[in-house]
């Protein structure tokens, strides 16, 4: 995942070009107008946006070690089928998610706690 070049990533994001995100989806969505793209990745050009004081992400930032062990768990059998058929060149097998899970997450939260201090700071300047 990347952030895109823009002054409204950067106040976002900081100065920080590359991050890893959890992704877990197949689909994807259009920015809305005057909305600005923060984040983009390989496989999903749309991966955050913001839209004055509203950030909408299609990557998932929240993510614990039990929840990705319970995606996993849950859908273990449909990223076996994705593999097995080559579907999906993003979809990495339940193993691999397990074994770089340790390593990611430090950097996640790191991220998430970038993005939900900014959004909260838009929060309290447009009610407070």
């Amino acid at each position: 995942m990347k952030s895109e070049k823009n002054a409204v990533a950067r106040a976002w994001l900081g100065d920080s070009a590359r991050f890893s995100v959890f992704q877990w989806h197949g689909e994807t969505f259009s920015i809305p107008p005057h909305a600005t793209r923060i984040l983009t990745g390989q496989h999903c050009r749309n991966q955050a946006f913001v839209l004055g004081k509203h950030l909408g992400m299609q990557c998932h930032v929240e993510m614990t070690q039990k929840m990705i062990e319970q995606w996993c768990a849950d859908g273990a059998r449909e990223i076996e089928m994705e593999v097995a058929q080559h579907r999906a060149v993003a979809v990495q097998e339940t193993s691999e998610i397990l074994r770089v899970t340790p390593v990611k997450l430090p950097a996640l939260h790191t991220l998430a706690d970038t993005l939900y201090r900014k959004w909260v700071e838009g929060l309290i300047s447009t009610n407070g």
